[in-house]
C-alpha cells in the first residue's frame, strides 16, 4: 500500500536533545474545512488511517453533531455532549439553526476539551503522544467559519497549539472556471478570517487529477482561455460572469503566490506524503510567523488589563481619600465640631449667612441702623413693585392698542374680547404684582 513506503512522510513527535533525553513535541493541530460533500469525514478517515500505519495514532475531535456515521473513532466528540436532534426539538430550529445551537452550547466546554488534550501530553509518554490533531468541522461550511463559536475555537486551539488549517476542494466539481473561482474566494476568505498557515487540498483526484487548478493558479493565460470557452452566451458573446471572474483572478494573483496547494485522494490513500510534508511546512511557517504575532498580541492585551485594573484602583484610592474628612483645623471646608456646616465648601465663619449656622443674631441691631439711611427692605421692594406694576400697565395698553379683536364661543352666544396668550400672561403679572404690594 502507498501508506507502508512513505515511512519517514511525518516527523515523530520524541525528538533527541543534547542530553540525549527524550523531549516532548507539540502536536500540530489540522482543522478540516470544506463544503458539503467535499470528502472532509472520509478524508479523516484516510488521515487517521495513514498515522496509525506510521505508529502515530492522531487525536481526532469531531465537531459534527448532525452526522450520523462516521468511518472512524473520535477521541472527543461533540454528539456525546449535545444531542442534535433534541436542540432542534426544544429550541424549535430547522437544521442549520440545530447544528449552530449544538456547536454554541459546546463551545462553552471547550476549556475542557484544550484541557484533555494538555492533560494528556503531560501524562503519557513522548513516544506515545500523538504527532497530529485532526478536527473535523460540520459539513455547513459558513457554520463554523462564521460563526461566533467556529471563531472561538479556532483562537483557543491557535493560541495553545501550533494549529494549520486545511480547506478541502471536491476537484471533479471545480472543473468549471465559475465554480473554481467560487472556491478560491472561500479560501481566500477563510484564510484572511483565520490568520493561520493555510493548505488547498484537492480531493478526489482519482476521479479527476488537480493539474487543471495548478495550472490556473499559476497561469493567468491558462485560465483566462478556460474562460473563453465556458463563459459564453447563446450568441457567443462574454456573459458578466466571465468579466467578473476575469476581474478576480487579477485580483487573487497575490493569494496564489504564497498558497501550497496538495491532491490526494481520500478513497485510494494517493497523496498522504506530500499533505503531510505541507503541514510540516506550514508548521514551520506557524512557529516563525503566527506564533510571535499571537504571543505579542496575547501581550498587548494582557498589559492592556493590567493597565485598566492599576486605573481602577487608582481611582478607587482618590475617591475615598476626598470622602474622608480633613483632620486639620483650618476654617475651610466642613469640619467635624458640633455646629458645623456639613454642605458646601466654606467654613461657618467665611459665609454671610454664618449666623444662621449657630442661630444666633448679633448683628441685627446694625442692620436695623442700616436701614434709617438707605430705608427699610420693605419700602425699597414695594418702589421696586410700583414701578413694575407701572410698566406693565403700560404693556397691557400697547397690546390692547395693536392686537385685533378677537371673538369667544361662551354658553352659545358669542362675546368680544381684546386678549392674547401675551395679553394674558402680562396680566397675570400684574395680579401677583397687586398680591405683593398687599403683603408689604
Amino acid at each position: 500500500m502507498a501508506e507502508s513506503s512513505n515511512t519517514t512522510a511525518t516527523p515523530n513527535p520524541a525528538t533527541e536533545t543534547k542530553d540525549g533525553q527524550t523531549a516532548k513535541k507539540e502536536p500540530v493541530v489540522i482543522i478540516c474545512i470544506g463544503m458539503a460533500g467535499s470528502g472532509k469525514t472520509t478524508l479523516m478517515q484516510r488521515l487517521n488511517s495513514y498515522l496509525h500505519s506510521q505508529n502515530q495514532p492522531p487525536y481526532i475531535l469531531n465537531l459534527d453533531p448532525a452526522v450520523s456515521h462516521m468511518p472512524y473513532e473520535a477521541n472527543i466528540d461533540i454528539r456525546d455532549t449535545v444531542d442534535y436532534k433534541e436542540v432542534m426539538k426544544q429550541y424549535k430550529l430547522g437544521p442549520n439553526g440545530g447544528i449552530l445551537t449544538a456547536l454554541n452550547l459546546f463551545t462553552t466546554k471547550f476549556d475542557q476539551v484544550l484541557g484533555f488534550v494538555e492533560k494528556r501530553a503531560e501524562t503519557v509518554e513522548p513516544s506515545a503522544f500523538p504527532s497530529h490533531i485532526l478536527i473535523d468541522t460540520p459539513g455547513q461550511i459558513e457554520i463554523f467559519t462564521w460563526s461566533a463559536s467556529g471563531s472561538i475555537i479556532t483562537e483557543a486551539i491557535a493560541s495553545s497549539l501550533p494549529t494549520v488549517v486545511a480547506y478541502i476542494i471536491d476537484t471533479p466539481r471545480t472543473t468549471a472556471p465559475a465554480t473554481f473561482m467560487n472556491n478560491m474566494l472561500y479560501a481566500c476568505s477563510i484564510l484572511y478570517k483565520t490568520r493561520l498557515p493555510f493548505i488547498l487540498v484537492f480531493n478526489k483526484t482519482d476521479a479527476q487529477p488537480h493539474d487543471f487548478a495548478i495550472e490556473w493558479m499559476q497561469d493567468f493565460e491558462a485560465f483566462q482561455k478556460a474562460l473563453a470557452t465556458h463563459g459564453r452566451d447563446q450568441n457567443g458573446e462574454p456573459t458578466y460572469m466571465n468579466s467578473l471572474m476575469s476581474s478576480m483572478c487579477l485580483v487573487l494573483d497575490e493569494f496564489y503566490s504564497h498558497l501550497r496547494a496538495v491532491g490526494v485522494s481520500a478513497m485510494t490513500g494517493a497523496g498522504m506524503k506530500e499533505f503531510f510534508n505541507a503541514v510540516e511546512e506550514a508548521r514551520q511557517e506557524y512557529m516563525t510567523d503566527y506564533k510571535p504575532e499571537l504571543d505579542k498580541i496575547a501581550k498587548e492585551k494582557a498589559s492592556f488589563a493590567d493597565k485598566k485594573e492599576a486605573d481602577k484602583q487608582e481611582q478607587l484610592e482618590k475617591l475615598m481619600k476626598d470622602m474622608q474628612a480633613p483632620s486639620g483645623g483650618s476654617s475651610r471646608g466642613a469640619g467635624t465640631e458640633p455646629g458645623a456646616n456639613p454642605f458646601g465648601p466654606h467654613g461657618r465663619n467665611d459665609r454671610d449667612d454664618a449666623h444662621y449656622d449657630a442661630g444666633g443674631y448679633e448683628d441685627e441691631e446694625e442692620d436695623m441702623e442700616n436701614d434709617d439711611e438707605f430705608g427699610s427692605d420693605a419700602e425699597r421692594g414695594r418702589s421696586f413693585i410700583l414701578a413694575l406694576r407701572e410698566d406693565c400697565g403700560k404693556l397691557i395698553s400697547g397690546l390692547c392698542l395693536y392686537l385685533p379683536k378677537r371673538t369667544l364661543v361662551q354658553g352659545g352666544h358669542v362675546e368680544p374680547v381684546e386678549t392674547t396668550w401675551a395679553l394674558s400672561l402680562v396680566q397675570r403679572l400684574e395680579g401677583n404684582l397687586d398680591h405683593h404690594l398687599v403683603c408689604l
